[in-house]
């Protein structure tokens, strides 16, 4: 699918609809600067209720999508895929955003000067936030109501992969946001599947948009990152690793291990590699392997764990660099934390590491000795999401090293400015 039928947009060229959709969420971005927590809150609840009393449509339009999604792998499809428990997920999510408390003119320092200068930075929006995704559509929502929650108009472009479910979910949110008295310019959603849509938004709508935050597989990244006109927000790949070292507890590590992979393996916090210490391989790792062989899930291995899991196939170089996002795993072994640590520094992504043991120490050592977004002493990678950081939702993971690292939410969704305060100083 290229272009949908209503691609003229009541006469419009797909460039006048484009620059329209950009000034009208530049005029609503003073409106939800200025709105209250109460009208945010309001304008959210309402949305959730509304994506529950819509929930026979979603999945009517979601049934859709899925039935034009005939060259997607299993695990895109499990992406694209809404039911009636993720639609509450969803609606729950939007609530949960609602309950958080207002990220927006919280005072983050405040300070006096010698000459009397009262001086606060405090937490402002960011402003016009461009969301680029594939084909998950619990983005509309989640994205949606960060932004809202945060201060922030959202300009919304789902991939044709799920254009109706998005447009379904959005047409909810406008609800919210028509009970609340907020312009429903503040959450538009590109009604277009046309990917120079794209470009235009990666060029800025004539500066009016302030941020681009992309959600999908690397090469919907890759572009964004190489064309953006405007800061951009996002990782670019999940090669996530868990790493058994010698003092991990064996059924925790099996527990853990086949937690981290399988049970979602299209998601960006899903384990890639599974490092194990050498000197427990011959001990500890065939009933790892055992139980992720069992939930369907294809072996890779080096030389070390072939001798002991011959099932395994053998690892290439390229494996240690792949995100399958799909249920495949490498495995190799390592001779201790720090030939682990240097792995992963090697090939990872500095996204989610995870390090399964009994020695605080050494736990330690290995979250001390990674610069990825988010480590993780005996737990699942999996546990990388906004929703279970308390977050509400995500908008996505950050792995840069300026702004937002690790999940985006509300309070990372906000800039600051300093406001300033005399009494009649005036500068010598």
């Amino acid at each position: 699918m290229n272009v949908i039928a209503d691609r003229d947009m009541s006469g419009q060229s797909l460039a006048a609809a484009m620059a329209d959709i950009g000034r009208k969420a530049k005029a609503a971005a003073r409106a939800l600067r200025e709105a209250s927590r109460a009208q945010k809150n309001a304008a959210l609840n309402a949305a959730a209720a509304a994506i529950r009393r819509r929930r026979d449509l979603i999945i009517e339009a979601n049934e859709r999508d899925i039935a034009a999604a005939r060259e997607l792998s299993p695990a895109a499809v499990d992406r694209l895929k809404l039911d009636a428990k993720r639609i509450e997920a969803m609606a729950q999510a939007v609530e949960a955003v609602s309950s958080l408390p207002d990220p927006v003119g919280r005072e983050l320092a405040r300070w006096k000067t010698p000459n009397g200068l009262d001086i606060a930075r405090v937490a402002t929006p960011i402003g016009v936030i461009g969301i680029i995704f594939e084909s998950r559509p619990n983005v509309t929502a989640d994205a949606g109501a960060l932004c809202l929650k945060s201060g922030n108009v959202a300009i919304l472009r789902g991939g044709s992969e799920s254009f109706h479910s998005s447009r379904a979910i959005h047409g909810a949110l406008e609800e919210g946001l028509d009970t609340a008295r907020l312009p429903e310019a503040a959450i538009q959603l590109v009604p277009v599947t046309d990917r120079a849509a794209v470009g235009m938004m990666l060029a800025g709508l004539d500066g009016a948009i302030d941020l681009i935050v992309p959600r999908g597989g690397k090469g919907l990244v890759a572009r964004v990152q190489t064309e953006a006109r405007v800061p951009v927000l996002a990782h670019l790949e999940g090669i996530c690793h868990t790493y058994v070292h010698e003092k991990a507890d064996p059924g925790m590590a099996r527990a853990i291990v086949l937690n981290a992979k399988m049970r979602r393996t299209g998601i960006c916090g899903a384990t890639e590699t599974l490092l194990i210490d050498r000197s427990i391989v011959s001990t500890r790792l065939v009933p790892i392997l055992d139980a992720l062989a069992a939930a369907g899930c294809e072996i890779r291995g080096d030389d070390a764990v072939r001798a002991v899991y011959p099932g395994a196939k053998p690892a290439t170089e390229e494996d240690w660099r792949t995100e399958y996002l799909d249920a495949i795993i490498a495995v190799r072994a390592v001779d201790g934390v720090e030939q682990a640590i240097r792995h992963i520094e090697t090939y990872g992504s500095q996204h989610t590491d995870a390090i399964i043991t009994e020695d605080r120490a050494v736990a330690e050592q290995f979250m001390a000795g990674l610069d990825s977004a988010i480590v993780i002493h005996n737990a699942s990678t999996q546990f990388a999401d906004g929703g279970e950081f308390g977050m509400g939702a995500e908008i996505g993971i950050g792995t840069g090293k300026l702004h937002a690292r690790g999940p985006v939410g509300v309070e990372q969704l906000t800039t600051f400015k300093y406001v300033v305060r005399g009494s009649g100083q005036t500068r010598p």
